[in-house]
């Protein structure tokens, strides 16, 4: 059979295999059509369709790459190259491949669909709302204000974890011309040095897409620094490696006695009972069936957002945990902490919200009963099982840290 005729019987045969779901059989015809024209559009393209489909990630990356280097404008082929790259944990070559692909055709909805489907994934919901949070960042500019009038403009500047550069603006608005910035997401740092430039301070912020425990004292950062800003806390505190941060920090990017913003953080919190986040926190019966086990899957901390309208208050306020962001080490901790009882209820478990000390007479909160939903949020820590609970009472509980979470459990 001439090599035309094979061809076109290869490609009827895959096409006919995969429609009837032998996509083994149908990958094999594909193959043997490439043997023939290694260079074939639609062979390369729906070989590597289907050893995705057959979970081969690895060969369908390296088909779609092959695909992609024989007709490198082609924007399908880009466009699922691009969803592979992804697939495959390289967001920053799949934004790359996704930006050529819309480049190529660029009235196609879906691509610009899926290309912001994936720099939305890469970037957490809460910088949105925490950008909005009036209070916070007046607070933090108040903070920075009050740490280059004690170090003057030509203060050395380090901010971790860009987000949009807001800190960092914040700083170059004060008068400060030697900061740097890092930021661990690429898309993150590319964002921000846009915004950064668009606002005129480019000249005075250096952005680094590293996180900070990469920088290289005398390469990425000059010298060590005068100040210290970071809102990496999340909101229970410890979520986002803050205490492995701010030691390295000192140990290697800062000088002794550097301003450190925020100095220090406060755990707060105090019982509740809701029937509302009881459904979220647990489960009993569903159905008419005992679901209970499932119970036992369920996280141990859950964000609350809006006001404490769902919630019962079983205990005044209490300091749950306090971190002073200035020491140069942070052991673990779990200690007895006494909660006194107000009202009869179920306590649900405790629900926490932070308190940041920044400067002298400089603070911020997020409480619960007075705090709109911000980049923050409160967070219940569920309990085990719920707890019954009488007023006049107190409740031991085990409070402390593992470095990289709240512990907030009934004592045994």
């Amino acid at each position: 059979m001439p090599p035309l005729q094979q061809a076109s019987a290869h490609e009827a045969l895959a096409r006919s295999l995969t429609r009837r779901g032998a996509l083994h059989a149908a990958l094999l015809q594909w193959q043997a059509l490439l043997r023939l024209d290694p260079a074939h559009p639609d062979a390369l393209l729906e070989s590597a369709l289907l050893l995705r489909r057959l979970s081969r990630p690895r060969q369908a990356l390296e088909a779609f790459a092959a695909a992609s280097a024989r007709a490198p404008g082609d924007p399908q082929i880009l466009a699922a190259l691009a969803i592979a790259q992804a697939e495959a944990a390289q967001p920053d070559a799949a934004i790359a491949s996704f930006r050529r692909s819309i480049a190529a055709d660029p009235g196609n909805p879906h691509l610009r669909h899926q290309l912001r489907r994936l720099t939305s994934s890469l970037v957490p919901f809460w910088h949105i709302p925490m950008l909005n949070d009036a209070a916070r960042n007046d607070a933090f500019e108040a903070a920075i204000l009050q740490a280059l009038a004690a170090e003057g403009p030509d203060a050395r500047v380090l901010d971790i974890g860009t987000g949009s550069g807001l800190l960092s603006l914040m700083a170059a608005r004060a008068g400060a011309t030697g900061i740097v910035t890092c930021e661990a997401v690429p898309l993150i740092a590319e964002t921000a040095r846009q915004i950064i430039a668009l606002n005129g301070h480019e000249g005075a912020i250096t952005v680094v897409p590293k996180p900070s425990t990469a920088l290289v004292l005398g390469d990425d950062l000059p010298a060590r620094a005068d100040i210290l800003v970071s809102e990496i806390l999340s909101s229970d505190l410890l979520a986002e490696g803050v205490l492995d941060t701010f030691e390295d920090a000192q140990r290697r990017l800062l000088r002794p006695g550097a301003h450190i913003i925020p100095r220090a953080a406060a755990a707060m919190g105090c019982l509740i009972e809701s029937p509302v986040l009881a459904n979220y926190a647990g489960v009993s019966r569903a159905a008419g069936f005992d679901v209970s086990p499932f119970a036992a899957l369920a996280p141990p901390r859950l964000p609350v957002h809006g006001r404490m309208g769902q919630c019962r208050r079983l205990s005044p306020d209490l300091e749950l945990l306090r971190l002073d962001l200035t020491a140069p080490t942070h052991d673990p901790v779990l200690a007895p902490l006494s909660v006194p009882v107000l009202a009869d209820g179920l306590a649900l478990g405790v629900l926490q919200w932070m308190q940041l000390d920044l400067a002298e007479g400089v603070g911020f909160h997020n409480h619960p009963e007075t705090a709109a939903d911000g980049g923050w949020m409160p967070i219940l820590h569920a309990f085990p099982q719920p707890v019954p609970v009488t007023a006049g009472s107190t409740l031991a509980l085990l409070a402390g840290h593992d470095r990289s979470s709240l512990i907030l459990l009934p004592a045994e």
